[in-house]
């Protein structure tokens, strides 16, 4: 079987070298491109680092995006313009941004995700069945714990599950969504979606939707102990993208969940 030629785009950083790790072991891939935002006189498995350009995305047959929004347009620009696909794993978009994203799906493959676990986006599904089931008697939140690294709250897995609740209850996320805390102890509910984010070590993630309606409460939640599962994700998402159509795709796509 012919192997798929990846780019992976902010390769020193702690999920590209994750994704060129587990693509050195999966047989379903060849890393062709690394790329970073500035310039590194450095080999990866023998491969130089470069910038995001055409000349190092012609080599690539998906790119493999985990970087800052900025990064993320810099790529969707180039791609555009070589017909390439776009696995986005960068969170942290702007509602205008989501809506450029869009844009740029209509000439290219783009599968986006704020989490590429199979456990986490099941926890999305059961998010939304919960939130429709309970309707609006229950009022809901969401907490997530990242490592001391991380820069944007709430995460892009937690806006994610805050969507979920948005669409369980058929309203507009954004219109929906509440106040932002970081490293507070306790967060209220309210009539709004309020998120929590804590940042402290090295855990790698951790997140959950209470829905309370003063009686009692229902929690949904997950672990990640792993950063592999990540990447393993993406690149699962990766082989799957390689054989689709221009459009904007998503885990739930990959996973065929309803």
């Amino acid at each position: 079987m012919k192997k798929i030629k990846l780019a992976i785009t902010g390769c020193m950083g702690r999920m590209g070298q994750q994704i060129i790790k587990s693509a050195k072991s999966n047989n379903n891939f060849v890393v062709t491109v690394l790329t970073e935002n500035r310039l590194i006189n450095k080999k990866i498995n023998g491969i130089n680092i470069t910038l995001n350009d055409e000349k190092a995305f012609k080599k690539a047959d998906v790119i493999i995006d985990f970087t800052i929004p900025k990064c993320t347009f810099e790529v969707l620009k180039i791609s555009s313009k070589l017909k390439k696909k776009v696995v986005i794993g960068t969170t942290g978009f702007t509602k205008k941004e989501e809506n450029l994203i869009k844009n740029y799906s209509k000439k290219i493959p783009i599968l986006k995700a704020g989490n590429m676990s199979l456990g986490i986006n099941l926890l999305m599904y059961l998010t939304e069945i919960t939130s429709a089931s309970l309707g609006n008697n229950y009022l809901s939140k969401v907490f997530e714990v990242h490592h001391k690294h991380k820069k944007d709250h709430p995460s892009g897995t937690a806006l994610m599950l805050g969507k979920g609740i948005a669409v369980g209850k058929n309203r507009d996320f954004y219109k929906l969504m509440g106040k932002k805390y970081l490293n507070k102890k306790s967060f209220p509910y309210g009539k709004k979606i309020n998120f929590n984010s804590i940042r402290k070590g090295e855990i790698i993630g951790e997140h959950e939707v209470k829905f309370s309606s003063g009686k009692e409460i229902i929690t949904l939640n997950h672990e990640a102990f792993d950063r592999a599962l990540y990447s393993e994700g993406a690149l699962t998402a990766a082989k799957w993208l390689n054989k689709k159509k221009p459009g904007l795709y998503s885990m739930r796509n990959l996973l065929n969940f309803k």
